[in-house]
C-alpha cells in the first residue's frame, strides 16, 4: 500500500461522535510509552501526524485520521503508566471499551507491545478481554532496533509461549522499528488485505 494522503479528522471522548462512515478503520493501541505515536508516523510517513512526546499518557481522547480517503487509522489513549488521575483511568477505561463494543467498522486492532519487555499482565489482560469480545487483533512488537537481533527473537518467542498458556494460536504479530521503517510494508499490506475483503463483502 502506498499512503498518498493522510489527515486528521477528529479528536473525542464520545464514540457517539466518531466519524459518521462506513469507511473500514483499524485501532492502535498499548500501555503508555510503547511508541505508538512513532510507529503511527512511521506508518503513515508523516513526520507529526501523531503528536509524540516524552510524557506518557499524552494521547488522551480517540483520534481519528483517514487515509488515502478509504480508511481510517484510530489513535486510543495509551493504558498503563500514565500520570493521569485514576478518575481519568476510569475515563479512559470507559470510551475506550465504548469504543470496541460499538465501533462495527473497526476491522482490527493493533496492540502495541515493546519488544524489549517480558510480558506484561496488563497487555495479556487486554487482549484476552479482546479475545473475550470477539474483538479482532493484531500484535505489533514495537521498538526492535533497540535491541540486537538474538536478543528480539528471543523475546519474541517468549512471548509466544505465554500466549499459548491460554490462546490456542499466536495471533497474527508483526516485528517493527519506527526508526528503520521495519515491518511497515507488512503492516500495510495487511491492512490492504484487509480493506479489500472489506469491500468485497
Amino acid at each position: 500500500m502506498i499512503i498518498k494522503s493522510s489527515e486528521f479528522v477528529v479528536s473525542n471522548s464520545d464514540v457517539a461522535k466518531c466519524p459518521n462512515s462506513k469507511l473500514p478503520e483499524y485501532a492502535f493501541i498499548g500501555r503508555s510509552n510503547v511508541g505508538k505515536s512513532s510507529l503511527i508516523n512511521m506508518l503513515t510517513a508523516r513526520k507529526s501526524l501523531a503528536k509524540t512526546s516524552g510524557r506518557p499518557g499524552k494521547t488522551q481522547l480517540i483520534n481519528h485520521f483517514l487515509i488515502n480517503k478509504d480508511w481510517h487509522l484510530v489513535d486510543l489513549p495509551g493504558y498503563g503508566y500514565a500520570r493521569v488521575s485514576k478518575s481519568i483511568k476510569k475515563t479512559f477505561q470507559k470510551f475506550i471499551t465504548q469504543y470496541f463494543e460499538q465501533r462495527e467498522q473497526m476491522l482490527c486492532a493493533f496492540v502495541l507491545i515493546d519488544s524489549r519487555h517480558n510480558p506484561q499482565p496488563i497487555d495479556l489482560e487486554f487482549m484476552q478481554w479482546l479475545g473475550e469480545h470477539g474483538i479482532p487483533f493484531c500484535i505489533i512488537f514495537t521498538k526492535a532496533d533497540k535491541l540486537k537481533p538474538n536478543a528480539l527473537t528471543r523475546n519474541v518467542e517468549t512471548y509466544k509461549e505465554k500466549m499459548l498458556e491460554i490462546w490456542e494460536e499466536m495471533p497474527v504479530h508483526f516485528i517493527t522499528s519506527s526508526t528503520s521503517d521495519l515491518g511497515r510494508e507488512e503492516v500495510l499490506k495487511y491492512i490492504e488485505d484487509l480493506n479489500t475483503q472489506f469491500i468485497s463483502n
